[in-house]
């Protein structure tokens, strides 16, 4: 376990085909993900008496004197929040890329303007954290142990202790969960949850949601691979444990899917190929993740790569292993799959 921890915690190591490698890929492989459910652990708001309490998906539930506005959140988290009228001011994760501009994992906020305490794995600016006065961390979890995504094993006892936490579950469950949760998160820290902007995103996603299903049932035998690129590595994922993925295959999409054996040694989470074998699976479509440390699609120079039928075909899409969990980012995902299978040619 420790070589397997040493090579997961490289910057692409983290990057699993299943959106966790890393800490989420190493401590998922045991355990029951009792980690909340849908229909429990609403967040709410006291009004009267200001007062905020908000049950996470660890069961943990975090009470304030009054509603926080001093957040620290996970980017993808805080820019799902920014989603919906909740500004957060301070953030971790990949937020600002190499030549300073938006990380896609930052959504539509300014990142101009954030305070950032680590954009990159394992880095986090503890002594910075402390200066903010956080008043509560936001983050995901990728296991069913609760440990706080892009938060570093090191000084994660030093950061417990300057502001609680509030996790929301991405592991082992459909993306519509930690999208209701995430509404209810903002909705407890007062965005208005009736406005257009809103309900019209949620709109939107069950209609592509719709579209996917439709698209999937007309074209049965079309076969989606999803994938990750490193440099020495071609991950396949697998579709158990990733929230994106296990939505898909409820809609009825037909993935290519790694025996449970070979998924195993990674958690559950993909397989790892050589790029002389990454022609191992047959695919019509090829989804491969979009996360900025990850090499694009454009920028793969293997031959074995270039000649794959979906490769060939021009049938390969962006996949977005760790999605903004708000309705509104999430519709476009959706509806691109939707149009991929729609359009696709049957080349495996």
């Amino acid at each position: 376990m420790s070589n397997a921890r040493a090579a997961h915690l490289t910057r692409r190591g983290i990057l699993a085909a299943g959106g966790a490698l890393g800490l989420g890929a190493v401590l998922a492989a045991c355990g029951d993900d009792d980690a909340g459910s849908e229909g429990s652990g609403k967040g709410t708001t006291a009004a009267k008496s200001g007062a905020w309490t908000f049950k996470d998906d660890r069961g943990t539930t975090v009470k304030l004197d009054k509603v926080p506005t001093k957040i620290v959140a996970f980017v993808g988290v805080a820019a799902a929040l920014h989603d919906y009228g909740i500004e957060v001011k301070g953030v971790f994760g990949p937020t600002k890329t190499k030549d300073g501009k938006a990380d896609v994992q930052a959504g539509d906020m300014d990142v101009s303007k954030l305070t950032v305490f680590g954009n990159v794995w394992d880095q986090f600016n503890v002594e910075q954290y402390a200066a903010f006065a956080p008043e509560v961390l936001i983050t995901t979890t990728f296991d069913s142990a609760g440990t706080l995504w892009y938060v570093p094993a090191a000084s994660a006892s030093k950061i417990a202790k300057l502001a609680p936490s509030v996790a929301i579950s991405v592991y082992d469950r459909q993306i519509t969960a930690p999208l209701q949760r995430v509404w209810e998160l903002a909705e407890s820290l007062g965005a208005d949850m009736t406005a257009a902007k809103v309900t019209d995103a949620k709109k939107r996603f069950e209609s592509a949601s719709e579209r996917l299903r439709a698209a999937a049932k007309a074209h049965p035998d079309i076969k989606v691979l999803a994938g990750s690129a490193a440099q020495d590595v071609f991950y396949v994922s697998g579709t158990n444990l990733s929230i994106d993925l296990e939505y898909f295959k409820a809609l009825g999409v037909n993935f290519v899917e790694p025996p449970a054996s070979v998924l195993k040694a990674s958690g559950g989470w993909y397989e790892s190929l050589s790029w002389e074998n990454v022609d191992k699976y047959k695919a019509d479509i090829i989804m491969m993740d979009d996360r900025t440390a990850t090499i694009q699609p454009a920028d793969i120079t293997e031959a074995t790569w270039k000649k794959l039928p979906a490769v060939k075909a021009g049938q390969v899409i962006a996949r977005s292993p760790e999605p903004i969990p708000s309705y509104d980012k999430c519709v476009a995902m959706v509806e691109n799959l939707a149009k991929a299978i729609e359009t696709a040619k049957k080349v495996s």
